[in-house]
C-alpha cells in the first residue's frame, strides 16, 4: 500500500511518485483513484484501459475522465502480439488520449512488439508515449541481441513524442539470480545517449523490484547509473 512505499521513499530522498496499473480491470482504476485521493506522495496514475477493445477503451476512458491526477493509461502486453494496434478504431483511440493530453505507457519486449509500437507513433505523432522498462534490454543474452536492442532503442527515440523509463522490469528481474546493478550500467548509459535527459524518468518499478533489492538500493544505483552515463544535477 502507499504507506508502505511512503517510508521507503522518505529514505531515499523521493517527494513523489507515479501509480502504474498493474492488473486489467476497471477495479483497478478506482483502487489507483482512491490512493491518489488520499496520498499526497503521488503525483500521478497511470490508470488501465483496454486498448484493444475500442468500444470498452472509450466507455472506460469516459468513466475516469474525473478520477484524481489521472496522468496516462495502460494496458498489460505481456510478449503477445499486437497487430490490433495497427486498427483504425485503436488509432483513433489513441489520438483521443492525445487530445485529453494523456500519455499512453507500454512495455514492449519483442522485436514486433516495438515495431507496432513504432508504426503507432508515426501514425499519431501528437500523442506521448513512455516505453517502460528500458525496452527490456536482453541482459541475459549475447552481443547480437543487445545490437538488435540498441537499434530498437535508436529507433523509437526518432520518435518525438516518445519517452523511456530508466527502471528494471519483471522479465529481467526474474532472469537474474540476484542483484547486478553493474549490469545496469552500459544500457543506462545507451539510453541516455539515445534519449538525452529530457526524454528519460527514472522509475523504482516498485513493489516489483524487491524480488531482488530494495526500493532504496535500487533507486540508488539506477541514479548512479544515470550519473556514470554523464547526467549532470540539472539533468
Amino acid at each position: 500500500t502507499p504507506g508502505d512505499l511512503a517510508a521507503a521513499t522518505s529514505a531515499a530522498g523521493v517527494d513523489a511518485t507515479v501509480l502504474v496499473q498493474s492488473v486489467d480491470t476497471s477495479a483497478e482504476n478506482d483502487r489507483l483513484a482512491a490512493y491518489a485521493a488520499e496520498v499526497p506522495l503521488i503525483a500521478g496514475v497511470v490508470g488501465w484501459l483496454p486498448l484493444a477493445d475500442p468500444a470498452a477503451a472509450s466507455a472506460e476512458l469516459d468513466r475516469i475522465a474525473g478520477l484524481p491526477r489521472l496522468r496516462g493509461v495502460r494496458c498489460l502486453v505481456a510478449r503477445d502480439p499486437m497487430e490490433w494496434l495497427a486498427t483504425p478504431a485503436v488509432l483513433a483511440t489513441l489520438g483521443e488520449l492525445a487530445r485529453r493530453g494523456l500519455v499512453w505507457d507500454v512495455v514492449p519486449v519483442t522485436e514486433q512488439q516495438v515495431a507496432a509500437v513504432l508504426d503507432a507513433a508515426r501514425a499519431v505523432p501528437e500523442l506521448r508515449i513512455v516505453v517502460d522498462h528500458l525496452c527490456r534490454p536482453p541482459l541475459d543474452a549475447g552481443a547480437d541481441a543487445m545490437v538488435a536492442w540498441r537499434k530498437r532503442i535508436r529507433d523509437l527515440s526518432g520518435c518525438p513524442g516518445v519517452g523511456m523509463k530508466v527502471s528494471v522490469g519483471i522479465d529481467v528481474l526474474t532472469s537474474w539470480s540476484q542483484w547486478r546493478p553493474e549490469a545496469l550500467r552500459g544500457v543506462v548509459a545507451d539510453a541516455l545517449d539515445a534519449f538525452g535527459p529530457r526524454r528519460l524518468m527514472l522509475a523504482s518499478n516498485w513493489p516489483v523490484i524487491l524480488l531482488r533489492q530494495t526500493y532504496a538500493g535500487a533507486w540508488e544505483d539506477l541514479v548512479a547509473a544515470v550519473r556514470a552515463a554523464g547526467a549532470t544535477d540539472a539533468d
